[in-house]
């Protein structure tokens, strides 16, 4: 297959966007096909200036390079169907309006702003339905005199296209995703090419698509009600009928309760950037996007643990079954912790340094002038995949923050749980300060615990408290908390010897003194 991502740079790169890109990344790369991108910009006064790179660096991001096209190393001199920017394909667009011109297909269209809305108006007062079509269209048959005049005035004018439907007739079509659709067939002379020169959609991406030779059109569903008029018009330039493919948006629960598409203006996990902020890597995303697209990916990534998540076939059925896939932080979540999980302690630090030094310039600072402590403060119980507890790179210092000896400060000893009075706390502070240097290995560690419960009368064990039938009022559990809480300021932390093991001794004595 040959599929093309064509968005619009119109703002930042919308998480739909990199949906579509992957699922048209994934046919043609699966079928050892070509993944072209391509940037639509003829409406230039929607264009935000630098978009273009936020779109061709966030697709890098996500390893979504294309073959060929915007962000790729090929270019129009090395491929010959760029260039890649609607904006610089202006001549080429002009060379097929002219022959349209000439065989009918179009002709311009002087009605102005006031006169379109003056119609528009009119067709609500009357009750039918709303368009420049025909006893509406007021220049599709007019004087060529007239016409001629206009032109020769310099008054400003529009290109439309001749279209020779009816809305008496249904067109049919077989959507790649939605299946069998059929529809009122397009009789609305749509603009083609606008008062600046630059083609609307509707023409570009025909004309680019025929030209660019994609065999599989993947697009987003709002494009549904316009395929009649992209069908008639390929049709009527006697090209090949593209094979289009419509996706529905994803949605999330909104405050109502509600399910709705996800809106670039109210929802930060619209924009990558929130994921490249956050710190999910980049193949979490992509692995939680397959998800979306496809509801077997889950059982296949649960039988393949090893395997790539390009091992996994991506098929239009698969598409299909998806009515509307829904975003679920949580599940992405869930996804990353797994995949952050399975890194090698070197990669989780590379990682975490790099985020930093995009996101957290103190934290950047922390890792590179003492990193071999780091690595080993993210290597406690981080080996083999034990800890699955980091979702996203900026938890990472939240999480280990005691860690930092600079800033460590003594915990508010009032607000913790104990059965432990003040002076059998400060014992348990003792006494660990007068032993931690023969606390080598955790087992050691644990006989010290437990001859430290036995001082305090407490079981050494959750069996002796069990049979010691209430007599005994706590176990060893209660002296570990202590040296927890003393140590890292927290009633819940990874494996308390190894905390300490990295901390060292000194630093230790120093928080148990304070």
């Amino acid at each position: 297959m040959v599929t093309r991502f064509a968005p619009s740079p119109t703002g930042f790169l919308h998480i739909g966007g990199v949906f579509t890109a992957l699922i048209s990344e994934r046919l043609a790369h699966q079928t050892n096909g070509v993944y072209i991108v391509r940037i639509e910009d003829t409406d230039q006064k929607r264009r935000i200036d630098g978009a273009e790179n936020m779109i061709s660096d966030g697709l890098a991001y996500f390893g979504l390079i294309p073959d060929e096209g915007w962000g790729s190393d090929c270019d129009s001199e090395s491929v010959p169907y760029g260039p890649y920017k609607q904006s610089e394909r202006r001549d080429i667009y002009r060379s097929f309006l002219k022959q349209m011109l000439l065989d009918g297909l179009a002709y311009p269209c002087f009605m102005t702003p006031d006169e379109l809305d003056d119609m528009r108006a009119r067709q609500s007062e009357m009750k039918v339905r709303p368009g420049y079509y025909g006893v509406w269209a007021k220049w599709r048959d007019a004087d060529i005199k007239e016409v001629y005049d206009k032109l020769q005035n310099g008054d400003p004018y529009v290109l439309r296209y001749k279209s020779m439907g009816s809305a008496e007739n249904k067109v049919a079509f077989d959507d790649l995703v939605k299946g069998k659709l059929e529809m009122q067939e397009n009789d609305i002379d749509a603009v083609i090419m606008k008062s600046d020169g630059l083609p609307t959609y509707h023409l570009a991406h025909v004309i680019d698509d025929f030209l660019m030779h994609p065999t599989h059109v993947i697009r987003a569903d709002e494009w549904i009600p316009s395929t009649p008029l992209h069908i008639q018009m390929t049709q009527s330039l006697g090209f090949k009928r593209i094979k289009y493919g419509h996706l529905s948006p994803i949605t999330k629960i909104g405050d109502d309760g509600n399910k709705r598409k996800i809106s670039k203006r109210k929802d930060p996990e619209a924009n990558i950037e929130y994921y490249q902020k956050r710190g999910y890597p980049s193949v979490a995303v992509i692995e939680y996007l397959m998800n979306l697209a496809s509801s077997s990916f889950e059982d296949w990534r649960k039988n393949n643990k090893d395997k790539k998540y390009t091992d996994y076939k991506l098929t239009f059925k698969a598409l299909s079954a998806v009515s509307s896939p829904l975003f679920d932080e949580n599940k992405l979540r869930y996804i990353s912790k797994d995949i952050i999980a399975s890194m090698s302690i070197n990669d989780f630090f590379d990682s975490v340094l790099e985020w930093s030094r995009l996101y957290d310039g103190a934290f950047y600072r922390r890792l590179s002038e003492n990193g071999e402590y780091w690595i080993k403060v993210f290597s406690i119980e981080r080996i083999d995949g034990k800890r699955k507890d980091v979702a996203s790179w900026d938890e990472v210092f939240d999480m280990n923050s005691y860690f930092d000896t600079d800033k460590f400060a003594a915990p508010d000893w009032d607000k913790f749980p104990t059965i432990l009075n003040k002076d059998e706390v400060n014992k348990v502070k003792k006494l660990l300060d007068d032993n931690i240097n023969n606390m080598t290995t955790a087992d050691t560690f644990m006989t010290h615990m437990r001859f430290i419960a036995k001082t305090l009368g407490l079981a050494q064990n959750i069996k002796e408290l069990k049979e010691s039938n209430g007599t005994m009022r706590g176990h060893v559990g209660e002296v570990t908390q202590v040296i927890r809480y003393a140590v890292t300021g927290r009633t819940k932390s990874p494996d308390l010897f190894e905390i300490i093991n990295v901390l060292g001794s000194e630093e230790v004595k120093r928080r148990l003194a304070i």
